[in-house]
């Protein structure tokens, strides 16, 4: 075979990896589009020095029950909840965080909450996913030495193996009890994850879905308008705005990928008070659900995990109308 018919080969080859991928992730995000909005909850350690009694305690207290109500009652399609954040404290364990840290008593809270609000979202028909960061949590001093992370535009190879363990350990106890993961902080794709050979952005996503290769994942790499793609290793779009009224959708795949958009409704992160009104949140949902596209609404809660009635108002509108 001549060196031209090879090259022909090949970049046929690649076309049809390409189209197996998008089609894979078509499949995988038929819930998700059908589901057309979701709530986002940040719920972390309120500063880096709780102990990790206090954060038992905190975990303890998140009532499921009621989160799982309130969700409901506004007609949720998904709920999405931060795993944990900079400060080293999760809320599910993990052996294999524990050991690669040595951190004891362990950061990772003794109840697994991710498995608490599946047993009570699953009967309601509401999906639960994931969120983690992409990078070491950057205020814990000790895990950022043990786990071998570094800040920046670095390959992280070490860090990157270690991590996808982590991921691993979650991933394959929930199984089918999570359907997606969103990645935050992968700001350096280039550099850590555009790599033929393993760590990459397919080892990465191959950890989130060792327990269910249905799930649904997403790499953040910040606000990026207008929303984009960046990897077809990807199911879905991360679709971070700060303005969602600038939002525009032409058409719900993006590259392969579903087109979904992510913003908060208060004044900032998980902070109030509402800063849209109820008319604006459904004009925006409304108009990209009815595109194809998904929306998910980041909200604050109280230290029991339950949303704050201002925002659960809004909430039940954008479910009372799209749903």
């Amino acid at each position: 075979m001549s060196r031209a018919a090879k090259i022909v080969v090949l970049l046929a080859f690649a076309v049809v990896v390409s189209g197996a991928q998008a089609g894979e992730a078509k499949s995988r995000t038929e819930w998700f589009r059908d589901a057309h909005w979701g709530v986002f909850i940040h719920y972390l350690a309120n500063n880096d020095d709780v102990s990790v009694d206090e954060w038992n305690r905190v975990i303890d207290g998140f009532d499921a029950e009621g989160l799982a109500q309130q969700l409901e009652s506004a007609r949720a399609g998904y709920l999405v909840l931060t795993l944990g954040q900079n400060s080293g404290h999760y809320l599910s364990p993990n052996a294999t965080y524990d050991d690669l840290t040595g951190i004891r008593p362990s950061k990772c809270s003794r109840r697994d909450l991710v498995d608490d609000l599946h047993r009570v979202l699953a009967p309601r028909g509401i999906r639960l996913m994931v969120y983690l960061p992409a990078g070491a949590p950057d205020r814990d001093k000790v895990t950022m030495k043990k786990l071998e992370w570094k800040r920046g535009p670095y390959r992280n190879l070490e860090f990157q193996r270690k991590w996808e363990r982590v991921i691993a350990e979650w991933s394959e106890r929930w199984g089918r009890k999570v359907s997606g993961w969103w990645f935050d902080g992968c700001y350096w794709p280039n550099t850590m994850y555009r790599s033929v050979k393993p760590p990459n952005f397919a080892s990465f996503a191959g950890a989130a879905r060792k327990g269910n290769a249905d799930s649904i994942v997403a790499f953040n790499r910040g606000v990026i308008f207008p929303i984009i793609s960046i990897t077809e290793q990807e199911d879905y779009t991360a679709g971070e705005m700060d303005d969602p009224s600038k939002v525009q959708v032409s058409d719900f795949w993006q590259d392969g990928a579903q087109f979904h958009m992510l913003s908060y409704l208060g004044k900032a992160w998980s902070a109030g008070p509402p800063r849209f009104t109820i008319e604006q949140m459904v004009e925006w949902t409304k108009r990209i659900a009815g595109k194809g596209g998904v929306v998910s609404w980041d909200v604050p809660t109280d230290a029991r995990g339950l949303i704050p009635e201002p925002f659960l108002e809004q909430l039940r509108a954008v479910g009372a109308a799209v749903r």
